[in-house]
């Protein structure tokens, strides 16, 4: 009887060895865990150079490999639902997708991309939603911050996040919590910084690390920004060489007429905008639409995905990649872009039409890519300073983390007709 069994798993083993040739990661409502999905396409690129096929619009963006016990086993342990498929049913997958009359296509992973996350190293008194995803996909990562970004070493990275980060140097323009005491240390943290680079200001110390990442993308890095680093990173670039800080934060008074020397041909995203000047208001310019101007609430706070054509325009495509097409909205110090102050290069992904804003914007700089995400955490409607993080261990589907997770893959695609 003993033998009979021993024959029967091995004949079952040969079995799925001979006819399950691929294994295909769907990625549609099939899907347990979507976030760990991805988690497991980073394993396979990272710790097995094993080439994936990221199948655009197919199934929600699914995954495809060559089959491997030790693969199926990771899966299992990670909860990542999957389908094991012969040889033939996938070219029959690949051949529907290169149907010209279909809006889909293939796109070879294959190199996972050294990731940094631009972060200080004092506590912050709130969570970066790419921190967050990163660990719980288990994808690696490094923190840097200003010292590293002087000392020149972002071309050790392939891509680059931003998050809750000012880089006009008004410190969030948190000054009515300037009795917090991680407001103090930040604070003090970029005072050191700044003296040990020899910069008189934290506003000229920001500016400075704004031009390294600058450039890290024009000469090809991926950057990717989400909340209040997306609007104060194109401020501090236009705003080169002028002052926009008050004397609260630096001790001496903005330029008057700051708002007409702007140089919006410096920034990424954003032009014709006026700044906030005041230093007490929580706010940097008009490309924000603030929740008192859009009209909207928990309940019915939406925005859509574009469609793109996946054989014509595959950056795109792969960075809207979803399983849903109508996504919550969520607030950040930067919610949302006001369209009217976006360039007309920029790609708009994501908008709620109704409101005229934005909220996923992608263009290109140079050799490289950048991309902006409004808003703070996707599954928080309205984080508050001091709330604890977010478990997204409730939340293995979130679409609006999915945005992120598609940036982070997008480096690892091997380069082809890219049309944009």
């Amino acid at each position: 009887m003993k033998k009979l069994l021993i024959l029967i798993l091995f004949s079952i083993s040969f079995v799925t060895q001979v006819f399950a040739n691929k294994i295909l990661i769907p990625m549609d409502e099939r899907q347990k865990n979507h976030l760990k999905a991805y988690g497991i396409a980073f394993w396979l690129l990272k710790e097995h150079g094993t080439e994936i096929e990221w199948l655009l619009n197919y199934r929600g963006g699914s995954f495809l490999f060559d089959a491997s016990q030790s693969y199926i086993n990771e899966c299992v342990i990670r909860g990542v639902s999957y389908e094991t498929i012969s040889d033939a049913e996938s070219q029959s997958i690949l051949a529907q997708i290169a149907s010209p009359d279909a809006n889909m296509d293939a796109v070879k992973l294959n190199k996972a991309p050294k990731i940094a996350v631009y972060s200080p190293k004092t506590t912050q008194p709130w969570d970066d939603a790419v921190t967050l995803v990163l660990t719980y996909a288990e994808i690696p990562y490094d923190k840097i911050f200003d010292e590293e970004v002087l000392e020149n070493k972002l071309p050790e990275y392939d891509w680059l996040h931003l998050h809750h980060e000012d880089f006009t140097g008004q410190f969030g323009k948190f000054l009515r919590m300037r009795g917090q005491a991680w407001y103090q240390e930040q604070k003090q943290e970029a005072e050191t910084i700044a003296r040990k680079y020899n910069f008189s200001k934290i506003s000229d110390l920001k500016l400075s690390v704004s031009k390294k990442i600058r450039d890290f993308v024009f000469g090809g890095g991926y950057m990717f920004a989400m909340c209040n680093a997306t609007d104060t990173f194109d401020i501090a670039l236009a705003a080169d060489g002028i002052d926009i800080v008050e004397s609260p934060y630096d001790g001496d008074g903005a330029d008057p007429n700051a708002d007409k020397k702007l140089k919006f041909e410096n920034g990424f995203a954003f032009q014709n905008y006026r700044l906030f000047m005041n230093p007490y208001e929580m706010e940097f310019s008009t490309i924000d639409n603030q929740q008192e101007e859009r009209g909207v609430n928990e309940t019915n706070d939406y925005f859509s995905l574009f469609q793109f054509s996946a054989k014509w325009d595959p950056i795109p495509t792969m960075l809207t990649q979803n399983h849903a097409n109508l996504i919550k909205g969520f607030m950040g110090q930067t919610t949302a872009f006001k369209k009217q102050y976006i360039k007309p290069d920029v790609i708009t992904m994501a908008e709620n039409r109704s409101l005229g804003e934005a909220r996923y914007i992608h263009g290109t700089a140079g050799k490289g890519f950048w991309t902006f995400y409004g808003g703070h955490d996707p599954e928080d409607y309205q984080h508050y300073v001091g709330e604890e993080p977010t478990d997204l261990n409730l939340h293995p589907n979130s679409a609006g983390y999915r945005l992120i997770l598609n940036n982070v893959l997008f480096p690892a695609a091997k380069k082809k007709k890219l049309k944009t």
